[in-house]
């Protein structure tokens, strides 16, 4: 039912509405106009309306796109054959290339890379075991990987994010999974993950993150007490020393490493848009002027420990890295730019 419901319902709904907002742009660039002197920031609603109306239109044509080739695999009896997969990977990096471009020019985002990328060892697939700190982090990871390291990743995400029509059309079509906060009855997470990281090829990059969830200071206080609840005091209490990250849920990286035991590990941690989680955020933090940095820890499997015990406390230890890290991080300002740069970036 809910399956009927994302489809019939929310994806027509999505395109209905922008050929509404489209047809009364002129209405809601004035009211945006009208709107920007009153409120702190250059030009703060004119820029959220055009990352918005951007989206917006992006993700209608894919979601025209993705039917189109529903009908064109013969009514979907095709649509996971090699072929449609890649043109669906094609499809994924134009709207991350145009979408993110745009962001990074409207908002003034740098993005720095530190250490050995996935690009490092070409030929040869990964296991990306990324910080969750915000959909925008999230965003930017997939771009690097599809954009700039030309990987294919086969990523492991909230169910939540399937009420995004294009996101649940598209990952339902290419290797993926959706999976629930919490495990239901009768389901085995860590069998679906294992299933996903086998028979990894050249440029595939398995991505999970192990935390579960955005990082809040809130969902830290309840995986600290989850911990204590289990009787894991030790782990609980290397869990409090942590301050910016989540104690990560070992069970799908453990699977996933289970099921690629010939695959090397890629942990990536950053920092710059660890706050954004909301569009009350993104309209808070207008104009952004922040600097990303992105960290990227390559680590062959011949140094992963083999037992399970000693893998979970391997994984603590990388986060307790991580978190460290992110303590000598911290977002960094952009110096204001001249009223001239400020027009060319405006066109």
């Amino acid at each position: 039912m809910i399956w009927l419901l994302r489809r019939v319902v929310v994806a027509p709904a999505m395109i209905a509405l922008t050929v509404v907002v489209l047809t009364t742009l002129p209405l809601w660039v004035l009211v945006a106009a009208a709107l920007s002197p009153l409120v702190k920031g250059r030009m703060r609603p004119l820029r959220l309306l055009w990352i918005a109306l951007l989206h917006m239109v992006l993700e209608s044509l894919i979601l025209l796109e993705l039917f189109g080739l529903w009908i064109a695999s013969g009514f979907g009896l095709f649509i996971r054959r090699p072929f449609f997969e890649r043109i669906h990977y094609d499809i994924a990096q134009a709207y991350l290339v145009i979408f993110f471009r745009e962001a990074r020019r409207v908002l003034r985002l740098k993005i720095v890379t530190q250490g050995p990328a996935p690009d490092a060892f070409p030929g040869e697939p990964v296991l990306v075991c990324c910080r969750h700190a915000g959909p925008g982090d999230s965003f930017t990871l997939m771009y690097a990987l599809m954009h700039w390291y030309h990987r294919e990743p086969r990523v492991v995400l909230k169910d939540t994010l399937a009420w995004d029509p294009a996101i649940n059309v598209l990952l339902n079509r290419i290797p993926s999974r959706f999976v629930a906060g919490r495990e239901k009855p009768g389901e085995d997470l860590e069998a679906r993950v294992a299933e996903l990281a086998r028979g990894l090829d050249s440029n595939d990059a398995f991505v999970i993150f192990p935390e579960g969830g955005n990082f809040t200071p809130q969902r830290r206080e309840r995986a600290i007490a989850k911990l204590r609840s289990l009787g894991l005091e030790a782990m609980a209490r290397r869990a409090e020393r942590m301050q910016n990250v989540l104690a990560p849920r070992p069970g799908g990286f453990l699977a996933a490493l289970d099921a690629a035991p010939d695959t090397d590990v890629v942990l990536v941690a950053h920092t710059g848009l660890d706050h954004l989680l909301t569009i009350g955020d993104v309209w808070r933090e207008l104009p952004m002027d922040k600097q990303l940095v992105m960290r990227w820890w390559r680590v062959p499997h011949e140094e992963i420990p083999a037992g399970r015990e000693e893998r979970i406390d391997w994984l603590f230890s990388r986060w307790e890295e991580i978190d460290r890290w992110i303590d000598e991080h911290r977002p960094v300002d952009l110096p204001p730019r001249s009223r001239r740069h400020a027009a060319q970036a405006w066109g």
